[in-house]
């Protein structure tokens, strides 16, 4: 953690990532309206004392509208790099145990997925769903694990003949125990550091689904669906588009800043060459 805090931009995507998600889990407490709450008195405020970011066509606060938007699109992209995180662990790490053909047949099914452009994978996948934040996320999840499992197989490819390893593949260690006791605690930094950027590209992907109406429906609120609001009234409402931009610009880039801050502190071949 000393590493970590000593290091510029972990130490400034972390201070980033950090307030965003006090206010994504304290937004019932914060938020001054209810986001779902229809005004039609005060449709299209710009931004004042008592609406700090403005309303919307429907007189809906805007500043609450996006305290509840960051807690979907951070649940978003935690849930769904978890899942692809978790399949790309267990996908890779049997590629680069195992390897010959069994490592064959799981690296051209990634090489299969990844010929596919993910986000049009992901919108021919959600036009046969219901649109719902669940389905949001398994869908991400399940099209964004290649990059983990590629990871993952080199890192174990890496270790596979390391003295330790094969140390306790002679005393007779059983695959389990060489894989989660002793691969897999060795392989832990990258593979943080590529689920921290992952989250990052899980927002982005969120918000143009919800941009494009594929998303989170109304109601509820998120940044992806408040930028289609502005849409309709960007000529004369502009806070409706700058703010959940905004919101988009400043996650994606703390997440990224402590993404490449974190490698930067925890990989030691790169600390040397810096």
């Amino acid at each position: 953690m000393k590493t970590i805090l000593k290091n510029p931009l972990a130490l400034a995507g972390l201070i980033i990532i950090g307030l965003i998600s006090l206010m994504a889990i304290f937004a019932p407490l914060i938020a001054p309206f209810d986001p779902e709450a229809i005004d039609v008195k005060n449709i299209l405020l710009s931004p004042s004392s008592q609406h700090w970011m403005g309303t919307d066509g429907l007189g809906r606060d805007v500043y609450s509208r996006m305290l509840f938007g960051a807690r979907i699109s951070l649940l978003v992209g935690i849930v769904a790099v978890g899942i692809a995180t978790i399949i790309g662990i267990i996908l890779g790490a049997i590629a680069g145990f195992y390897r010959g053909w069994v490592d064959t047949v799981i690296m051209r099914l990634v090489d299969v997925m990844l010929s596919i452009p993910t986000f049009f994978l992901i919108l021919a996948v959600i036009a046969f769903l219901t649109p719902s934040i669940w389905n949001i996320m398994i869908v991400i999840g399940l099209t964004s694990w290649m990059g983990v499992t590629r990871l993952v197989r080199a890192e174990f490819m890496s270790l596979r003949n390391r003295e330790f390893v094969l140390a306790s593949q002679t005393l007779g260690a059983k695959d389990s125990r060489l894989i989660f006791k002793q691969l897999l605690p060795n392989s832990l930094t990258p593979i943080i550091v590529s689920s921290v950027l992952g989250i990052a590209s899980a927002v982005l992907v969120e918000s143009g689904l919800s941009f494009l109406g594929l998303g989170v429906q109304a109601p509820q609120a998120s940044w992806g669906n408040i930028l289609t609001d502005g849409k309709e009234y960007i000529e004369f409402a502009w806070w409706l588009s700058m703010f959940p931009g905004l919101a988009i610009l400043i996650t994606v880039m703390g997440y990224n800043l402590l993404g490449e801050g974190l490698r930067d502190a925890l990989d030691p071949r790169t600390s040397n060459n810096n």
